[in-house]
């Protein structure tokens, strides 16, 4: 298997699984209703929530899935 496609074995899992979480928290959370830290309330449209929340996932769920190619890979 060729970098590109373990690269894309683990973005493409990442990226669905970003947007299954993304469903599941927001089902649950108001975007409008979100503050920062207790503070005062994310000034941010309810897309731009949906829109930063999801790359965070992805991001998140893509490091987790990287380190564990990287550990399973043979060398």
């Amino acid at each position: 298997m060729g970098k590109t496609e373990r690269v894309l074995a683990v973005l493409w899992p990442a990226f669905v699984m970003a947007g299954v979480l993304e469903a599941l928290v927001f089902v649950v959370v108001d975007p409008e209703s979100l503050t920062w830290f207790g503070g005062p309330p994310v000034e941010l449209s309810r897309q731009a929530v949906y829109t930063l929340t999801f790359f965070i996932f992805w991001a998140v769920i893509s490091a987790a899935g990287g380190v564990s190619a990287m550990l399973s890979r043979r060398t």
